[in-house]
């Protein structure tokens, strides 16, 4: 009979285990349900890149939300930055006629001062976030109305609209190349396998649990066909879109600033105990302060490339777009109290949004349904986590 520390540290593996992996695994079940369903019109290489580039905003505004929630706070003007920045690049390119570089850089900076603004009240006036935000998603609201006066810009510069219409074969000079989609597929795949494999090393190194190498040798492979079939399967199609690029890379460089720096140990130790944090030396402060002009930035670039997809700046853009930021960080797997979650559980949450909205408008599922659906599963999430945390 086993000893009450071996049945201990078996369900403690196996919660650990379902925490890490849980939602990952639903997003496969959700695709394969979905799959059967649609008679294969799911998965196809046209419809995956279409989903890609259609989720792509509130993907990278799940990037940056993140490290929000992870400090314990949370970011409801996100939707109307996004419009507020579309509205910007509107005016300086359609009404003034100005260069796409110019308009690019104004914008970023824009998205910068709005989440500085935010992060002032947060972490310096003790605003509570959800007041400043709320406030700040009337402000940018407004002003993006003042901006367009209510009119609709359009269009935009082709060069403008590459980053979130275009694929890699696009790219002048890689276009000529034979096979890059999957020579990129295969460079993914290679840093993606090192990347496991020092980490595995670094473990040893220090002794802390790494598990096996058979285990290891599975995960690399199974890292590596993901990567390389994807490539493939895209490739059926136009190949890889420029969107998807920037989406790996933010996600490789917010991976490494959450789990790698010194800045990403101080957002999860603000979240998990910020008293604690303080007393170990934390500029608390500064933190928040960096993770609301963090959110600011990334708001921006979701701006950029929103009104690019659509080709136009509206009044209208970005309504809702907060919400569905924060349900994709809470459904992969972030603490609604703060310090725990990760930005690869993010992206993992809001495909899982983006599958269900795009399944079930396939199969002709109305809208109202499809809410009802998607706050269903928010709630799941939740509820998931917090049972998750009452057993630890």
């Amino acid at each position: 009979m086993k000893s009450d520390t071996a049945i201990g540290k078996t369900k403690g593996n196996v919660l650990s285990f379902v925490r890490n992996y849980a939602m990952f695994i639903a997003l496969i079940l959700i695709a394969i349900l979905f799959e059967i369903l649609t008679d294969g019109v799911l998965l196809a290489p046209m419809n995956i890149s279409k989903l890609v580039m259609q989720n792509s905003y509130i993907l990278i505004l799940a990037i940056g939300m993140l490290p929000c929630i992870l400090a314990g706070d949370i970011d409801l003007s996100v939707g109307s930055v996004v419009a507020v920045i579309g509205a910007v690049a509107g005016t300086m390119m359609v009404s003034m006629d100005m260069g796409v570089p110019v308009t690019v850089a104004v914008c970023l900076a824009a998205g910068l001062l709005a989440g500085a603004w935010q992060g002032f009240w947060i972490a310096f006036v003790h605003v509570p976030s959800f007041i400043v935000t709320l406030g700040g998603m009337l402000i940018f609201r407004g002003m993006t109305m003042v901006i367009l006066n209510g009119n609709t810009l359009a269009p935009f510069p082709e060069s403008y609209q590459f980053i979130a219409q275009r694929f890699l074969q696009d790219i002048p000079g890689l276009g000529d190349i034979p096979a890059i989609n999957m020579i990129a597929g295969g460079l993914v795949a290679a840093l993606c396998v090192y990347m496991q494999a020092n980490s595995y090393r670094k473990r040893m190194k220090y002794n802390l649990p790494a598990g096996s190498k058979r285990m290891l040798a599975a995960k690399c492979a199974a890292i590596a066909a993901i990567c390389l079939f994807t490539a493939f399967w895209l490739d059926r199609f136009k190949g890889i879109p420029i969107t998807l690029i920037l989406l790996g890379v933010l996600i490789a460089i917010y991976s490494f600033l959450c789990n790698k720096t010194v800045i990403g140990r101080h957002i999860y130790a603000l979240g998990g105990n910020e008293r604690a944090a303080q007393l170990s030396g934390v500029k608390t402060q500064w933190v928040r302060f960096l993770v609301f002009v963090n959110m600011g930035l990334l708001s921006a670039i979701a701006g950029l490339v929103f009104s690019a997809r659509l080709n136009c700046a509206a009044p209208t853009a970005g309504m809702m777009f907060e919400l569905d930021a924060i349900a994709a960080c809470y459904i992969g797997g972030a603490s609604a109290s703060g310090g725990v979650g990760t930005v690869v559980g993010a992206i993992v949450g809001g495909l899982v949004m983006g599958v269900l909205n795009n399944g079930m408008s396939i199969l002709g599922i109305g809208i109202d349904w499809q809410q009802w659906i998607k706050g269903l599963v928010l709630l799941l999430a939740v509820a998931f986590d917090i049972h998750y945390q009452s057993q630890r």
